[in-house]
């Protein structure tokens, strides 16, 4: 590669959200280079491997409908019909006091979601992305220094790379080194949580419900996925305060297989580990701004929230969605074009980091009175139909 080549599109991160962002601008005709620091780990069982599963609620399927990539996903995503939320919070153990279903079928004729491990997901668009002319993709190399002017960015990465582009897409996590170049403040919130993340089998079939169960700590939630060695298989993220999380981590697997039958209140009867378990800390974040001279903020560059209801890397796929839409085929890092974006998706992004924020406080409640009176609200909103439809509605994120 020259010195200082030249590309319509840098894209800083090659996440799931980062991979989306260059496939749809590369896609759109856009020669576009991602740079990630890490190889993707593509394989279920390597070290380092994401076992966190992406529920891809209808909007979100069709936007990578939109960018040729739901064809190469479609064979190994389990549909979500049924989203059921169950109160265990009771006095003495996790037992049912209430579940309620949310079915797909009151609001319409597709399921909520599909479901894809993130591994997997990595690796199907890593192999889609060879076969597109327009990408090019450096794995094992990130971004060390970016610099903007009026009408390109200076891209320099870790490996002494250099490159101009008409517009850098910052899909470089939390910490993101190219909004804190921009020096663009963000707004965190900590819970002092911290999410595991594996998977299970277990004797009874999910039937293509994703199951989310409220007790204290956070949700212990269970969403489905393919059938693993003959016997009905969930993905699991179980979210608890920090010194807890810990504590079960390092539980031999006989005691944490116990642990966690007992903290899913029995429904699929014994749940048995099928993978290795992950650990993940948990926060909210928003960023003030979701643009900059020559730059747009995408995924957790710009918002991060617990993993409750499936918001994360759909509000991503739609920040590319709309950046994608306000630039409509014209110069990507149009200052006009950024400040639509910025202003179409901050108010959203917005009022979701402020809306799981709630949810996920409600979750953690300890106090007897408090879980009572999440039970309480809960039956509420589920009872008036009305309102059990508009929640739906929301939660699938769909543009009015």
């Amino acid at each position: 590669m020259t010195d200082h080549d030249t590309y319509d599109v840098f894209v800083s991160g090659g996440g799931v959200a980062g991979l989306a962002a260059t496939i749809a601008f590369a896609q759109a005709g856009y020669r576009t280079f991602c740079a990630d620091p890490t190889p993707p780990v593509i394989a279920r069982d390597a070290e380092g491997s994401d076992l966190r599963t992406t529920a891809f609620l209808q909007p979100a399927k069709a936007f990578l409908d939109r960018i040729g990539l739901w064809e190469r996903l479609a064979e190994h995503a389990t549909p979500l019909q049924v989203m059921r939320i169950v109160d265990a919070g009771g006095p003495d153990v996790a037992e049912p006091r209430a579940t309620h279903d949310f079915n797909a079928a009151d609001i319409s004729d597709a399921p909520f979601g599909w479901n894809l491990p993130n591994w997997l997901l990595r690796r199907e668009m890593v192999a889609h992305l060879d076969g597109l002319p327009n990408a090019t993709f450096r794995p094992g190399t990130g971004t060390a220094h970016v610099l903007t002017r009026d009408t390109e960015a200076l891209v320099r990465l870790g490996d002494g790379t250099r490159l101009r582009a008409r517009l850098v897409v910052a899909a470089d996590g939390r910490h993101s080194l190219v909004r804190e170049a921009l020096g663009i403040p963000v707004r965190t919130m900590r819970y002092g949580q911290k999410a595991l993340a594996f998977a299970v089998t277990h004797d009874r079939p999910h039937d293509n419900i994703s199951t989310e169960i409220h007790r204290s700590g956070g949700p212990f939630t269970l969403v489905p996925l393919p059938d693993h060695d003959g016997r009905p298989c969930s993905a699991v993220v179980w979210m608890e305060r920090g010194p807890e999380a810990v504590r079960l981590a390092a539980l031999p697997e006989t005691a944490f297989e116990a642990e966690m039958t007992a903290r899913s209140a029995g429904l699929y009867g014994p749940l048995r580990l099928a993978s290795r378990r992950t650990i993940w800390p948990i926060i909210s974040q928003i960023a003030d701004r979701m643009q900059g001279q020559r730059t747009a903020l995408v995924a957790e560059a710009a918002h991060v929230v617990p993993p409750i209801g499936a918001q994360g890397l759909n509000m991503s796929l739609a920040d590319i969605a709309t950046l994608l839409d306000v630039i409509d085929g014209g110069d990507p890092g149009d200052a006009i074009a950024l400040g639509r974006y910025h202003r179409q998706r901050h108010p959203e992004v917005l009022a979701r980091v402020t809306g799981v924020d709630a949810l996920n406080r409600a979750s953690m409640a300890e106090a007897q009175g408090l879980r009572d009176l999440r039970l309480r609200a809960l039956n509420a909103l589920y009872t008036a139909a009305p309102v059990r439809k508009t929640l739906m509605k929301a939660g699938l994120g769909a543009r009015r």
